[in-house]
């Protein structure tokens, strides 16, 4: 007997942590107004109108970081958990520490500058969970070295203002090299786990070996999988390879041959993963909330799957956006 699936909304264990988040966690990227990576601009009121909403759930998982619209993201957050008085019980947000957008900065004092920032705009006095981010514009020995990033994490950690310590960037076999050292609870890998690319198949299986908890950014591709490749020919914030739409589009006619929203069934392709725990939708308008949660649950037939499988993902992990 085929055992249920769980609810998106029911709060389960991010890995090893104390944390506990759902299936579904909104990705905050679009709130820092990132027309470069989006194409649309999010002003501050309606950023504000669709924090107020997702602080009335039920999505209780939050991700942002230092680097969306260098410090937009986390300000604007933070207005409004200041009107609320708190971040309300039961919610997790996590934030990423970020290079120095200006002069490519990475250094460990770079990182305990971003983590200050972050806790300065979001008016928090401690973090539930911050991610080194997007490590790839170092080099591995840089970022693990004495007074290096990860030190600089492992320090704010050992004094209470990080609860858990996480790793978000893009490149497999880098990525891979991370979860390795021991260093890090919960990895993102991002625009690398969707019904057009699975690049992130082994890294997924890489973090379960070294319990490490796996989230992954971006099942639409940064859009083309929720509005379809004829309305929004981009990829990973990039303008689409033609091999890329010519798959896209095969994707879409199955899912209209069932019924089934394509949105619907690229979420979901991630969400019926079982070893991705959480997976971030970035949200820039209200109504995206109560939308989101309709398609995580909208019921999709055996057979889609099955067909979809039939359309090989054969993207390599040539992915070059850094919005996750």
């Amino acid at each position: 007997m085929e055992t249920p699936t769980p609810s998106p909304l029911q709060p389960r264990a991010l890995g090893a942590t104390d944390l506990m988040v759902g299936a579904l966690c909104v990705g905050c990227a679009p709130l820092g107004d990132m027309p470069e990576a989006f194409t649309y601009s999010v002003g501050e009121e309606r950023a504000f109108e669709t924090i107020r909403t997702i602080l009335d759930g039920p999505i209780t998982f939050l991700d942002t970081a230092a680097s969306y619209g260098d410090g937009e993201s986390e300000r604007r957050l933070g207005v409004v958990l200041r009107e609320r008085g708190d971040l309300p019980a039961g919610f997790v947000l996590a934030t990423k520490a970020d290079r120095n957008l200006q002069t490519g900065d990475f250094s460990g004092d770079q990182i305990r500058r971003s983590v200050e920032r972050s806790l300065r705009l979001l008016g928090l006095d401690h973090l539930q969970l911050v991610y080194l981010h997007d490590p790839e514009f170092s080099s591995f020995e840089a970022v693990m070295a004495r007074g290096g990033p990860v030190d600089v994490l492992r320090r704010f950690r050992d004094e209470g203002v990080i609860e858990h310590v996480g790793v978000a960037g893009g490149p497999i076999e880098l990525m891979m090299k991370y979860v390795a050292t021991g260093e890090f609870e919960v990895a993102i890998s991002h625009n690398r786990f969707t019904l057009l690319n699975t690049a992130a198949a082994p890294f997924w299986d890489a973090c379960a070996r070294h319990g490490v908890a796996a989230v992954n950014a971006a099942p639409y591709g940064g859009g083309m999988l929720a509005q379809g490749p004829d309305v929004y020919a981009r990829y990973a914030y990039e303008q689409a390879d033609p091999a890329v739409l010519r798959r896209a589009r095969a994707i879409q006619r199955i899912c209209t041959k069932y019924g089934v929203p394509l949105a619907a069934a690229a979420l979901q392709f991630s969400l019926r993963d079982s070893r991705v725990t959480s997976t971030i939708v970035g949200m820039g308008a209200p109504q995206l909330v109560a939308e989101t949660v309709d398609l995580a649950l909208a019921p999709l037939p055996a057979e889609l799957w099955d067909e979809l499988a039939t359309i090989p993902p054969d993207m390599d992990d040539l992915v070059h956006g850094h919005v996750a």
